[in-house]
């Protein structure tokens, strides 16, 4: 069989229509290609068997023969749903999420579970109770997180598009570091239903592929309206296509605001910068008016979400009791004791320190000063953007201010790892959507970085648009690691 690890969805499908390799032949295909190569990477914790594959999804559809992989986080009905987490051992999905059902109905066969930091907390996915994921470029180092599983996946050529979620940067941050494509979408663009909470006024499906076109493919399926998610945007009757506009080129007078605060920002590699600055030029030379803006009040944006996503996860996180599903620690004395044993079994340690931050910024005496000053803080935010885009029609800024890490060098020091958040929690904060895309290579070339395009709510058309564009004049998209 010929090697299809990195094609993009539409030259599989091209093969598809030619007759020259067959739906299933892909789907085993990919899953001999986990089956080689995923020791190394450990991006997914469950592969399920070809023949119930292709039987959870119809013989037709946009996606069909399409093989992807979905975070443990994301519904999946009678397949095992744990996220990345001991206290959910045993516990089967029994329902779709809306968007495993919208994928399913357009064909796409879901190959299994991928790994993820527990209960999506953490930044480098090295908390998950199924081991760390690592960097399909440099396997001692992390692929990001907490959807390092999915995404790492898709940039080793295990599969052409994944799922999963963010709060805080989780898919742009491991798409920075692994060299895909990653998007965080408008907040209620996509229904949650089916998604694990962690941070509900945060908390979005997001999407990694290789190519932008791939990216616009999938959200065009999963978009819209749900009455099952009282959080999405309505009305959203008609389903968008948001591949319609990639033509190469951007609109005419396009204005492209470059956040100077966070590019020069503090730590900043100076290698990442010099990337930046080169896609920059880029967009000069595509027609691009550049305008230097400063937003400070972005400025407090990982201090917020330290403080917001904690407390929603304290309250989240609270069902999680040994109760009614998933794991119940053995030999308690009496309830109080068996609430207590199993989840300071059950949960890891990130996840502990998390519901812990959460209850006490939420706790009486402490609340006004912390959770509710935060919330404030992020309406100023909101503000500032709001204000930022009447003079430009993007933003663009790094996703990181470095390249992917060795695994364990926050080891000792977790909150400086926290601060990664800074470049991409303010795009989550404030519900717009923002795209990482590929700018090529540091350290000798040896690991990708990115940068992302930030916009206005439901601009995701125009920023597919203008990443389309770039992606077209750039070689980046085409370069893959070696495993």
């Amino acid at each position: 069989m010929n090697d299809y690890a990195f094609f993009s969805i539409s030259q599989l499908q091209e093969l598809l229509s030619q007759k020259k390799v067959t739906a299933e032949e892909l789907v085993q295909y990919f899953l001999d290609r986990f089956g080689t190569h995923d020791k190394k990477i450990n991006s997914a914790i469950e592969l399920f068997d070809a023949q119930s594959i292709l039987a959870a999804s119809p013989k037709t559809g946009s996606l069909y023969g399409m093989p992807g992989i979905l975070k443990d986080n994301i519904a999946q009905q009678g397949r095992p749903l744990t996220c990345g987490s001991k206290i959910l051992n045993g516990f089967v999905s029994p329902y779709d999420a809306t968007a495993t059902q919208r994928l399913k109905s357009e064909g796409a066969p879901l190959i299994g579970r991928a790994n993820m930091d527990e209960f999506a907390m953490g930044t480098s996915n090295e908390y998950s109770a199924y081991g760390p994921c690592m960097n399909p470029w440099d396997t001692t180092r992390v692929a990001g997180g907490s959807s390092g599983g999915p995404v790492a996946a898709v940039a080793a050529g295990f599969v052409p598009w994944a799922l999963g979620s963010e709060t805080g940067g989780s898919v742009r941050t491991p798409a920075c570091w692994c060299g895909v494509v990653g998007l965080k979408p408008t907040y209620g663009l996509i229904s949650r239903y089916g998604l694990v909470a962690y941070g509900s006024s945060l908390d979005q499906l997001g999407i990694a592929t290789r190519t932008v076109a791939d990216n616009a493919r999938i959200l065009s399926i999963i978009a819209g309206h749900d009455a099952l998610d009282s959080t999405t945007i309505e009305p959203f009757d008609v389903k968008t296509d948001y591949t319609r506009t990639l033509d190469g080129k951007l609109p005419d007078n396009f204005t492209l605001g470059v956040i100077e605060n966070m590019l020069y920002a503090e730590g900043v590699d100076p290698e990442v910068q010099e990337r930046i600055l080169a896609a920059i030029d880029e967009y000069k030379k595509l027609g691009a008016k550049i305008k230097l803006i400063s937003i400070p009040e972005i400025d407090y944006g990982a201090a917020v979400y330290f403080i917001v996503s904690r407390a929603e996860s304290a309250s989240n996180l609270a069902r999680f009791d040994g109760v009614r599903y998933g794991y119940r620690a053995p030999s308690c004395t009496d309830l109080q004791d068996m609430y207590e044993q199993t989840r300071t079994q059950g949960f890891g340690k990130e996840v502990r320190a998390r519901i812990l931050v959460g209850n006490y910024v939420l706790s009486v005496g402490h609340a006004a000063h912390f959770y509710h000053n935060a919330c404030k803080v992020r309406r100023l935010m909101a503000l500032a953007i709001d204000e930022a885009f009447k003079g430009v029609d993007l933003m663009l800024t790094p996703v990181t201010s470095a390249p992917a890490f060795k695994l364990g060098a926050f080891a000792q020091d977790p909150l400086a790892m926290d601060l990664t958040d800074y470049f991409t929690c303010f795009a989550s904060l404030t519900h717009i959507p923002a795209l990482s895309v590929p700018c090529g290579f540091v350290k000798n070339n040896q690991l990708p970085t990115a940068f992302q395009l930030v916009g206005p709510e439901c601009s995701e058309a125009l920023l597919y648009k203008v990443a389309h564009a770039y992606e077209r004049v750039t070689p980046w998209h085409t370069m893959y690691p070696s495993l």
